[in-house]
């Protein structure tokens, strides 16, 4: 699982798209690559997750693949099966969980108070999703938990764009910032391919820069 942690950390960013066709898998996954954005989180709030990265894990093997919003056992194992890399809940369910660790999926599960850690800790976790970020007391609350969890990382997702970046990117305990502002829906449905490779490319400049 901890071989992971060291190229998504170097990447900085996680994009979180929903991708409701498909059809447009294969451009986005290039539009990726093209922005220097080589990771997709591709998130069960669609309904053809599943069918979006399994293309993109068979096609794009420069391009590492996982699978968000993670919410049911059904759907982790469907992600599994298509060839995800990497899965993210935005809570923590100790049967995803188990799931994942039984099959040596790495996981990001969902946490945004002490207790949370507390169990992310005691499942062997060094790395979790932080959220909603923003809405759980963002940069202050990862101070807060910095303290008593110095061994803890966390990618924080939620609320999360080019205006607060630096917030976040300036944390010794962020590994990674999740976030939706370099694949904006919009260009997805519209194909808007380039736009989605400017923004990505955008949005790792500005990365590197505040680290």
């Amino acid at each position: 699982m901890n071989d992971l942690y060291p190229f998504i950390q170097k990447i900085g960013l996680v994009p979180v798209i929903k991708l409701d066709n498909p059809k447009g898998a294969l451009a986005l996954g290039q539009a990726l690559i093209d922005g220097d954005l080589p990771i997709a989180e591709v998130t069960f709030r669609a309904e053809s997750a599943a069918a979006s990265i399994e293309i993109l894990a068979k096609k794009m093997p420069n391009l590492l693949v996982g699978a968000g919003t993670v919410i049911t056992l059904d759907q982790a194992k469907r992600a599994r099966d298509a060839g995800a890399k990497f899965l993210v809940s935005p809570g923590f369910d100790e049967e995803i969980v188990d799931f994942a660790l039984s099959h040596g999926l790495p996981m990001f599960p969902g946490v945004n108070n002490p207790t949370q850690v507390q169990q992310g800790i005691k499942k062997g976790f060094t790395v979790l999703k932080f959220f909603p970020a923003e809405a759980s007391g963002g940069t202050a609350m990862l101070d807060a938990l910095a303290g008593p969890f110095p061994q803890i990382s966390f990618v924080p997702t939620g609320g999360i764009g080019p205006a607060n970046l630096a917030e976040y990117a300036r944390r010794k305990n962020v590994l990674a910032i999740g976030g939706s502002w370099m694949v904006p829906a919009k260009a997805i449905t519209e194909g808007n391919w380039a736009e989605i490779a400017r923004l990505c490319k955008e949005a790792r400049q500005l990365k590197s820069s505040l680290s």
